[in-house]
């Protein structure tokens, strides 16, 4: 058996025509989404996902503008510029850019967006909403992998679900999400003692735990579905396990996901790839929590 692969791109493609024809509506009754940015400091990966949200949001018609503040900005100069953008009216969304500088608590900051503009789904008020399943806006990298299970079509309702991962913004989120379409979720982490026997019970795998590869295919339940959450970036090996170099002499580098793949495959019905799978789907949830924030403000 070879898993059918999950391809996020065609996922958010279909997701991005939706909100696109919502956006417009929307417009039509004089509401108009605007998504703000703040960024401290240059970073260059920080400035390509920016680079990367503008694209996105215009292309589906949300306004989206940029505050760069500079790299020596304080705590309370931070706080006080989120505390502005909360009263701003004409911005429907706030994103706080990581990473910050050093000496500027990111969590405590990121709290403190008003929770009808938080788009990334990070107040602790949006988190307790999950909680009660009033889910509107929560974390987009947990909604993509709900998201990426749902678009197969198969059965949620009473499905062993594991979770490999805790996080915040993926494991957690993750878990109650399942939850609420009536899956049995287990989730794992590292005092899990036996993480072999909680994977291959799953019917559906989530694997959100940040180790290359570490999922392999005799983990896996015949059959299961298989969210692959993890990039890291590893060294390129040859046939005899020596690093692959590039015309530079350095080793190639590569990016694969918390699964091995290619033994991944062999076993599961449907798989997601690194890169492909759960990131364009992230990237959209962005948007959907950027047109659901403006719905709350409009209170439709």
């Amino acid at each position: 058996m070879s898993a059918i692969i999950v391809d996020g791109e065609s996922v958010a493609g279909k997701i991005r025509a939706g909100l696109t024809e919502e956006i417009d509506i929307l417009k039509k009754k004089g509401f108009y989404p605007h998504l703000k940015a703040v960024q401290v400091g240059e970073n260059a990966s920080s400035r390509l996902y920016v680079q990367n949200q503008q694209k996105q949001c215009e292309a589906i018609g949300i306004k989206y503008t940029l505050d760069e503040l500079p790299a020596d900005t304080k705590e309370g100069a931070l706080i006080e510029h989120i505390k502005k953008l909360n009263n701003d009216h004409s911005v429907t969304g706030v994103i706080l850019q990581m990473p910050l500088p050093d000496g500027i608590d990111a969590k405590k900051v990121q709290t403190l967006i008003a929770p009808h503009k938080d788009v990334e789904g990070m107040n602790p008020a949006n988190m307790g909403e999950l909680v009660y399943g009033n889910t509107k806006l929560a974390p987009c990298t947990a909604m993509a992998a709900v998201e990426l299970v749902k678009s197969v079509g198969v059965e949620i309702r009473g499905k062993e679900a594991t979770i490999v991962g805790r996080s915040a913004i993926v494991g957690k989120p993750v878990s109650l999400l399942l939850l609420d379409l009536s899956a049995t979720p287990t989730v794992c982490h590292s005092g899990t003692k036996d993480l072999s026997a909680q994977t291959r019970k799953a019917d559906i795998l989530i694997a959100a735990v940040g180790k290359a590869e570490m999922i392999k295919g005799n983990m896996i339940k015949p059959g299961a579905i298989v969210i692959d959450v993890g990039i890291n970036r590893v060294k390129e090996l040859d046939a005899q396990g020596n690093p692959v170099m590039n015309p530079n002499g350095k080793p190639k580098m590569k990016t694969v996901g918390d699964v091995e793949f290619a033994t991944a495959r062999e076993v599961a019905s449907y798989i997601t790839p690194v890169p492909g799978g759960v990131g364009p789907v992230t990237v959209v949830m962005l948007l959907r929590n950027t047109v659901e924030a403006l719905k709350m403000k409009a209170n439709i």
